[in-house]
């Protein structure tokens, strides 16, 4: 795959994570649409670091996905726990994280 297109699907993925996170008001595709940006992200350091020979970018990349699992874990643990108390999940209607 060239890295032109790889590029272009980076953008892509950015693009339809924004518009999940601005979109959506399920907590869980919030989380969701996080998770294609954080993504995107690690397409773009794998990308670069192809391109340029250097390997520390393959490392970012390891630290951003260990990051990520750690966000998910947590994402999804706030979600649960809101559900419990509410019994929903839309954003909106969560008002105890409010200070």
């Amino acid at each position: 795959m060239e890295p032109k297109a790889v590029f272009f699907l980076s953008i892509f993925l950015f693009s339809l994570g924004l518009y999940g996170v601005l979109s959506r008001r399920n907590a869980l595709g919030i989380l969701i649409s996080l998770e294609l940006i954080f993504n995107s992200a690690n397409l773009n350091f794998g990308l670069f670091s192809f391109a340029w020979g250097e390997p520390s970018g393959v490392l970012t990349i390891l630290f951003g996905i260990s990051i990520t699992a750690l966000e998910v874990v947590v994402g999804f643990s706030i979600i649960i726990l809101l559900f419990r108390l509410r019994r929903t999940s839309n954003a909106d209607e969560i008002e105890i994280l409010k200070g």
